[in-house]
């Protein structure tokens, strides 16, 4: 047997990692040239030139569904519609923004697994230059050692999953960690480290598969946290802090915290309101254009911050889908790409 095969009973384990490939780059020692510099140019592609962002249509089929409905103004009568004609609904629907998405704005699409391998909709994106990605988290379930938080499940069979998406042409990944957040108990120290522990697996395994990863820690601020602890503020926060101040919080605990070598941060709608996701996104972009005295120096040095928008993004345009008007759909769409970009760049 060889030495990197250990066997148990029932169990044939063989290592594929250990030692570095033969031809890797000392600063890159765990990958070859030619897979370093693909995903490295990946992640400069999907934050560059600075505005450009992502567009997430990764809704599971059921959180879909529910919006086409809403949409349509027929909320909880899925009966109308047959299984195929469902499935063909949301093929489509994906398909008419897919042909028509604004190349100035959107750099990337994360799409759902249904969509990108039984929809094979990937090259749709990848001919018009957008790069596409994928889901890779399954779904949440009660953290045994405190019940009240989440955690994400996914990891067991990641690798073959990541390695079907890149054969079906996607190039990244997200994995999101619901993180809930408040005044007094939450997160705790376990639901923290559980997150960081999946978020950290899911990054390795999604390199190994030639994905760039998207590393998602999602705080939830619905709770009654305050700025000090959440430094999104709460939705009650929203009524007493400036969008000023949050902007110069979130951007300066970035700047005490993200690693230089990370290409961008992406920050996601959170179910603001258009407009709010809009003017916050600016906020934090016109702190990096233009600090305040006192600011902290290491603001110069963060990555650009765009967006990964889904329902800031594709609300209007979704209703107008619905009523059967394709262009208003897409002329739609191009509006709110174009706001969220100038956003990016702090000129919203």
């Amino acid at each position: 047997m060889s030495s990197n095969a250990t066997s148990t009973p029932g169990y044939t384990f063989t290592a594929s990692g250990g030692a570095a490939p033969a031809d890797s780059d000392p600063l890159y020692p765990h990958h070859s040239p030619a897979v370093a510099a693909s995903l490295i140019a990946t992640a400069e592609a999907l934050v560059n030139p600075r505005g450009k962002g992502i567009y997430a249509t990764d809704e599971t089929i059921q959180g879909i569904e529910a919006r086409l409905l809403a949409a349509e103004g027929i909320e909880g009568k899925s009966n109308v519609y047959t299984d195929s004609q469902h499935r063909e609904r949301r093929r489509r629907w994906r398909e008419c923004l897919y042909e028509s998405l604004p190349t100035d704005y959107i750099s990337g699409v994360i799409l759902y697994h249904e969509t990108l391998i039984d929809f094979q909709l990937a090259p749709v994106l990848t001919k018009r230059g957008i790069i596409p990605g994928v889901r890779a988290d399954t779904d949440a379930h009660p953290l045994p050692i405190s019940p009240l938080e989440p955690a994400t499940q996914g990891l067991d069979d990641l690798l073959p999953r990541l390695q079907a998406s890149y054969k079906a042409g996607a190039r990244f990944s997200k994995w999101r960690a619901p993180i809930l957040c408040n005044s007094s108990t939450l997160p705790t120290q376990a639901g923290l480290e559980v997150q960081a522990e999946s978020l950290a697996c899911f990054a390795a395994i999604s390199q190994q598969a030639g994905l760039v990863p998207i590393v998602e820690p999602d705080v939830d601020f619905t709770e009654d946290a305050d700025l000090k602890k959440s430094v999104g503020g709460s939705r009650e926060d929203h009524h007493t802090t400036s969008i000023e101040t949050i902007g110069l919080a979130t951007a300066t605990a970035l700047a005490r915290s993200v690693p230089v070598s990370v290409a961008g941060v992406v920050f996601l709608s959170g179910g603001l309101s258009d407009s709010d996701a809009v003017k916050y996104l600016n906020a934090v972009n016109a702190v990096v254009n233009k600090p305040p005295v006192g600011a902290p120096l290491a603001l110069s040095r963060l990555p650009n911050l765009t967006f990964s928008f889904g329902r800031g993004l594709q609300g209007e345009a979704m209703r107008k889908w619905a009523g059967g008007d394709e262009g208003g759909a897409k002329e739609a769409f191009e509006a709110r790409a174009k706001a969220c970009w100038l956003a990016a760049k702090g000129e919203a």
